[in-house]
């Protein structure tokens, strides 16, 4: 089976990589400057010429404050882009895995882990333009899974484990929002599941919308106060805040836990502990500095 990975430079593409180093199937990984996904001629001709079997699209405009300032871009990336994918590979008879956010919620008051057919309701650019990805997919008509996660981290590009682990170990104070909870995510993790549901052809038949986050749920501060824990980062006195005390071009989804019930009753794949994979994470981070 042919396999084409876009965004594959960014978090979870590089962690793809890794869950898919010993496959029995051709992985075919490539980013911005191997395919620009926006082109629609340039993904047809990538999927024919490959006889691509299934794409898992890791791609996106993830910028959350800079997409209110960068719309069309961001609209391009998110969406115009997906369609790009879901026309490509409906053509070819494949299945596209796309990979959405918690961020198309947020609009509606809530405090119970949302479902998959809970409808979006988001605050922002970055969001919206995440479920007109959705949207398109659905209107394409080809065979998919949507995987929708939320705050994920891993050991490659920036992101919030590798910031915190900077700030606390280099300020003496600092101060995280607590009015904001969610559940932190592992790449890996994510990725390991999806090469379980290629690898075993568990997408066949099961096409749909699918939550993936670890397991728990925790406010930022709960997630910066275990960062500092795991790291023995114990000099920074980390402070509990307000989100309305750091300005934003957008809000942010103050309740955004997903309900993973689907996903594990469909696949049968058990989902880690949040501190348990952020272990592992820090562990591995530590390691490549030694």
């Amino acid at each position: 089976m042919n396999i084409l990975v876009t965004g594959a430079n960014g978090q979870l593409g590089n962690c793809m990589r890794n869950a898919a180093a010993h496959s029995a199937d051709n992985y075919i990984f490539t980013d911005v400057a191997e395919l620009d996904i926006t082109v629609a001629s340039a993904v047809a001709k990538m999927v024919n010429d490959n006889n691509i079997n299934v794409i898992i699209n890791c791609a996106a405009y993830t910028n959350v404050d800079k997409a209110e300032s960068d719309k069309d871009f961001a609209e391009l990336l998110n969406a115009t882009a997906v369609e790009n994918l879901a026309k490509a590979i409906k053509a070819n008879n494949g299945t596209l895995i796309h990979i959405s956010t918690d961020y198309v919620f947020g609009g509606d008051p809530y405090n119970t882990p949302c479902r998959e057919d809970q409808t979006g309701t988001p605050t922002g650019v970055y969001g919206l333009t995440k479920l007109h990805g959705e949207q398109a997919i659905a209107e394409s008509g080809c065979k998919a899974l949507i995987f929708r996660t939320a705050w994920l981290y891993s050991e490659y590009g920036k992101n919030f484990v590798k910031t915190m682990l900077n700030l606390t170990s280099t300020k003496p104070q600092l101060n995280v929002v607590f009015d904001q909870v969610g559940t932190p995510t592992y790449a890996q993790d994510l990725a390991d599941a999806i090469f379980d549901i290629v690898a075993n052809r568990k997408f066949e038949s099961n096409e749909g919308i699918y939550h993936y986050s670890n397991e728990g749920v925790c406010s930022w501060f709960d997630f910066t106060k275990m960062i500092a824990e795991i790291a023995g980062n114990t000099t920074c006195d980390i402070q509990p805040c307000h989100s309305d005390e750091f300005p934003s071009p957008v809000v942010r989804p103050s309740y955004s836990v997903l309900d993973k019930t689907k996903f594990k009753n469909t696949f049968g794949l058990s989902v880690p502990y949040w501190t348990d994979s952020l272990k592992v994470c820090i562990n591995n981070l530590k390691t490549n500095e030694a």
